[in-house]
């Protein structure tokens, strides 16, 4: 009976040396993601009144955990019972996350011009204000839920051969520490400003530490968010190519002789351009197959 308690903490011992081994190497492979996701979240919680940022980021975390819940036992169950749907999705989610880098460096290369945004309202009533503040968080809530899905499957599919239980542990500690993680670094991050005020104001004194400090932290947060987009922009590609090269068996062959990091920037890269083609072909060609598409309703 004892041999049989000891030989049940063995197993234990090397599920958890399993799971502890496997989650760096999904740790690694969703890291890419989180730094888009860490941009998005950051713009996304930012702009409110100061008071307001905390509950804000706060209603979008419980949003992003609830978000988690439904993801996680959906994805286990692919696995258990129709594992290369992981990979199918895996590929799909692939897709997307080099369209949506495409686009942005697209947008960044190519200037081209966007549609006049009407005036906004400079005195706003606390229940329009509310209103609003609604709507953002409902936004950041199902872009979270996109960017959740990605990091779920991403990381399910490092683990995907593993058995059920060891998936199950190691997806679920990922999801945990994304979600606590991104949010308490967006938190310190809208909180930047508002800290280096406080030192700004601390002694009265110009030229101060102090001072000095606080007027670098004010004056860092934009750079900040615009540095994370830019990385966040980058880890699409790249976490996106990274899919594609080894999932996709052709690919891998073709880009072999390249360091990995190159093939898989390369790969993110050209399909992310083929996909954004696609879209604007697709836009262009909708309005002469269907023109009175926006009057149907009517």
């Amino acid at each position: 009976m004892a041999s049989g308690f000891f030989a049940l903490l063995d197993d234990i011992a090397s599920l958890m040396d399993d799971v502890g081994a496997m989650t760096k190497i999904a740790g690694k492979k969703t890291a890419g993601i989180l730094g888009d996701d860490l941009a998005v979240n950051a713009e996304k919680a930012s702009g409110f009144v100061s008071s307001r940022e905390i509950p804000v980021l706060w209603a979008i975390t419980k949003g992003s955990i609830l978000n988690k819940l439904i993801i996680l036992p959906i994805a286990f169950l692919l696995s258990a019972f129709v594992p290369v749907a992981v990979t199918v999705i895996l590929v799909l989610g692939g897709l997307y996350l080099a369209y949506e880098g495409a686009e942005k460096i697209y947008e960044f290369l190519v200037p081209h011009n966007h549609p006049k945004e009407e005036k906004v309202k400079t005195y706003l009533t606390k229940k329009e204000i509310l209103l609003l503040e609604k709507e953002k968080i409902k936004s950041a809530i199902i872009t979270d839920f996109i960017l959740s899905v990605e990091i779920v499957i991403i990381a399910l599919g490092t683990v995907v051969q593993e058995p059920i239980w060891t998936q199950v542990m190691v997806v679920s500690i990922i999801a945990l520490v994304a979600t606590a993680g991104v949010y308490g670094i967006v938190a310190l991050i809208v909180r930047m400003d508002d800290f280096g005020l406080k030192l700004i104001e601390l002694n009265g004194k110009k030229h101060s530490i102090s001072d000095s400090i606080g007027r670098f932290l004010v004056g860092a947060l934009p750079v900040v968010i615009k540095s994370l987009s830019v990385i966040g922009t980058i880890a699409l590609v790249l976490v996106a190519g990274g899919i594609f090269v080894h999932n996709l068996e052709f690919l891998h062959h073709w880009l072999e002789a390249l360091p990995a990091i190159v093939g898989e920037f390369l790969a993110g890269l050209v399909i992310g351009f083929l996909c954004l083609l696609v879209i604007m072909v697709f836009k262009m060609v909708l309005p002469m197959i269907w023109p009175n598409r926006n009057t149907d309703h009517k």
